[in-house]
């Protein structure tokens, strides 16, 4: 059992990184010129609070396939505007991307934001052939926290939500620096207090706890300058859902942040793991 403030040291990953400002101001200028560019519907309601929804870059491919992005910030900051670049590359390939926000702690919880991505992902399903894209080709990708809530995603029971999905709404997964247990991040003396959770409730949060129904292949990647404790999360989703478990891409010499970067990277491993996702689903 870590001590608290070892659990900070390991899960405090914007600590670790002294220029994590100008990284998110680089992310954010970045998908300025991204929106500028790209063919998109911005803020698409999902659901009814002011919080739930999501912008759709569109591909100029008929019947596109749809990556979906949830993004990190310890369940608690950013917003879906700050990634809107990682759409570029993606749609470039005849991808289109959605990018859906939900409320953060310590307004909302984190049980709360998983229902709200259960309802985004139920619009999109609906909703898709209007946009002319593929509804049967959905791969969710998330970082840090998005990672998190990707895997739970993962783990939907789909018709019991709402009858009219298919239980193998998704056709893949990819995350990224994830967190699979929350169990320590209960106790994590930077974070505790904005999450709220007990034993208990980080328990039923937590992804591990779970075990989806189909073989749907999962990726997984973290950086080779994270914390242990980040690397030792990511064995654990693999260890837990070997039906799933397809690959982990080496992120090396990349910290946290520099982690999701590479989801976009055209000429990463990382990057063309995805669209193979994809060629797999036809």
């Amino acid at each position: 059992m870590l001590t608290p403030e070892q659990l900070d040291r390991e899960y405090n990953a914007r600590a670790a990184i002294p220029d994590h400002q100008q990284v998110f101001d680089r992310w954010r200028a970045e998908s300025r010129a991204a929106r500028k560019e790209l063919c998109h519907q911005p803020d698409l309601f999902f659901g009814t609070s002011a919080a739930e929804s999501l912008d759709l870059f569109q591909a100029d491919s008929a019947n596109a396939p749809l990556l979906v992005f949830i993004h990190g910030g310890y369940w608690r900051a950013l917003d879906k505007q700050d990634f809107s670049f990682l759409a570029s590359a993606f749609v470039g390939e005849g991808v289109a991307v959605a990018i859906p926000n939900y409320g953060l702690a310590p307004a909302t919880s984190i049980k709360e934001m998983i229902l709200q991505l259960l309802r985004a992902f139920s619009w999109l399903y609906r909703n898709l052939p209007r946009f002319d894209i593929d509804r049967r080709r959905i791969v969710v990708a998330g970082h840090s926290a998005g990672a998190h809530l990707a895997a739970m995603m993962l783990a939907a029971d789909w018709p019991r939500w709402s009858r009219d999905l298919p239980a193998d709404l998704l056709s893949g997964a990819v995350c990224i620096s994830g967190l699979y247990d929350l169990r320590p991040l209960a106790h994590a003396p930077f974070l505790r207090d904005d999450l709220n959770l007990d034993e208990e409730q980080a328990r039923f949060l937590s992804p591990c706890r779970y075990r989806p129904r189909f073989s749907t292949p999962l990726i997984t990647a973290v950086g080779s300058d994270e914390s242990a404790e980040f690397k030792r999360q990511t064995r654990l989703i693999a260890e837990v859902w070997p039906h799933c478990f397809d690959r982990e891409i080496p992120l090396n010499g990349r910290h946290h942040l520099a982690a999701v970067e590479a989801l976009g990277e055209p000429d990463h491993t990382l990057f063309q793991a995805v669209l193979r996702l994809f060629e797999k689903s036809r």
